[in-house]
């Protein structure tokens, strides 16, 4: 067998949603499970609406993703003269026809119908026309479309996902295939490129199922057959409707921007509407390209669950090499205003705060605190902790400053630091915790980080002093918060 070719064919007339994004990422999988062809298509035959900056958004967007292309991309509006040649075949086989009709007779048509309680449907007056008298218009330049004539029969496929779908031809207009300047509209263009392409597998949202009847007509008045269709579920909020920015972001470039991994966004995406068996989750990219098929793919819509993708991302962030995260890290401590010195090694900070992390973002945050331990804010369980303790926790923390300053540079280590912490416990009568999680909030705002001992390590012995005295010394003059 021939080995498949797919296509991902976005408009770029806006950023790329996350719903593209899947897309893509099912036709890339499909292509590299099989050994098949990957191409990109971009559909730029809307002139008002597309422009080479969104072109750009996608193109990055793809790439950030992991998402490869085998050809392309190709420009949909390269191909206007071909598009308009297999229509005029059409005409000359008699498949289609010239419609004359002003857009006032078509209103007027619509206005009838409408008033008559039934749907509007094109009266084909243009299709009774005498060869002669369309002959005629032509000569004259009478403006005019081309329209497909739909025979009363069944329209039917076999899709990949749902299984049969069957229309009516009676049911459906005679639409338009060429508009008065020539161009073609998007079913004859992207028919006629899937057939010039030898696209074997559309691999898209359910939502172009309505379009699909008039492509497979196409397809076959043009002389092909159709390629096999599997049409993918839709993604909804968790409220049960159709994504949108109601929801939060929709576009890939937002969670780059919020520190998600690509690797992470591609896992999810991945399991957005497919399952490749079992309870398995975090899936590297050769497993998802060896389970991947099209009958992985479910009929239900599937939720964007924000949560799971924050978790995945930690998943994957937790195993990444602090190598890996330096330059995104830096780019965020940039964005926050946050200088550091370009000699400073952020790897050890990185290590001790990624396993706690979400995103990229959230790893920035918890390093621009130990770098700068002024800048963190106290939480609800830092205040709750507070509240709890009462004065202990500004007595407890004056302990822990006067115990830590005692340590020299050099002996500022984690192994030492623990030592010393909990001699000032055991000499207090205290619990540990009651000496470790003070530090900890005055340190970071939070009552949950890595180990306090290494936590100041990270922080640094004249940062930490400094900090904690100040938390102290608040905290003791009755101000509760840092």
């Amino acid at each position: 067998m021939t080995p498949p070719r797919v296509r991902f064919a976005p408009s770029p007339t806006g950023y790329l949603h996350v719903g593209g994004a899947r897309t893509a990422l099912f036709n890339w999988l499909f292509a590299r499970h099989t050994g098949g062809t990957h191409i990109l298509r971009v559909e730029d035959t809307d002139r008002e609406r597309s422009t080479p900056e969104h072109t750009q958004v996608i193109l990055d967007g793809l790439t950030w993703l992991g998402i490869t292309w085998d050809e392309g991309p190709y420009f949909q509006g390269e191909y206007a003269a071909r598009h308009q040649a297999d229509a005029e075949r059409l005409v000359t086989a008699g498949k289609a026809y010239r419609c004359f009709c002003t857009r006032e007779e078509l209103d007027a048509q619509r206005a009838r119908a409408e008033g008559s309680g039934a749907g509007f449907r094109y009266d084909r007056r243009c299709h009774r026309l005498s060869a002669s008298d369309v002959a005629e218009r032509v000569r004259r330049g009478t403006p005019s479309t081309v329209r497909f004539l739909l025979e009363d029969e069944e329209i039917a496929w076999d899709d990949a996902v749902h299984g049969r779908i069957s229309f009516q031809g009676r049911d459906l207009d005679d639409f338009v295939i060429l508009r008065s300047d020539n161009s073609a509209i998007y079913n004859m263009a992207v028919v006629s490129d899937d057939i010039a392409m030898g696209i074997t597998h559309v691999i898209r949202g359910d939502d172009h199922i309505s379009n699909t009847p008039k492509q497979v007509a196409l397809y076959r008045a043009l002389g092909h057959e159709p390629p096999v269709f599997a049409h993918v579920p839709m993604i909804l909020g968790a409220d049960g409707k159709k994504l949108s920015k109601r929801h939060g972001a929709t576009a890939v470039g937002d969670y780059q921007e919020q520190g998600i991994y690509p690797a992470a966004m591609r896992n999810f995406l991945a399991l957005l509407g497919w399952s490749p068996g079992g309870d398995r989750e975090i899936m590297p990219e050769e497993e998802m390209i060896r389970l991947f098929t099209l009958d992985g793919i479910q009929k239900k819509a599937a939720v964007f669950d924000t949560t799971k993708l924050e978790w995945m991302n930690g998943q994957y962030l937790s195993a990444l090499p602090a190598d890996e995260m330096l330059e995104p890290v830096r780019r965020q401590l940039s964005r926050m205003g946050v200088a550091v010195d370009s000699a400073r090694d952020l790897r050890p900070l990185i290590d001790s705060v990624k396993a706690r992390s979400r995103t990229i973002l959230h790893v920035a945050e918890q390093v621009a605190v130990r770098l700068d331990p002024s800048r963190s804010k106290i939480d609800p369980k830092g205040e709750a902790l507070i509240r709890k303790m009462g004065g202990a926790f500004g007595r407890n923390l004056s302990l822990g400053a006067s115990a830590l300053e005692g340590l020299t540079s050099e002996e500022w280590n984690a192994d030492r630091l623990l030592e010393t912490l909990k001699s000032l416990a055991e000499s207090e009568g205290l619990k540990l915790g009651d000496v470790m999680q003070p530090i900890r909030v005055a340190l970071t705002g939070s009552t949950v980080s890595e180990p306090v001992n290494e936590l100041l390590v990270v922080v640094g012995r004249e940062r930490s002093l400094r900090r904690v005295k100040e938390t102290a010394d608040r905290s003791n003059g009755g101000v509760s918060a840092a």
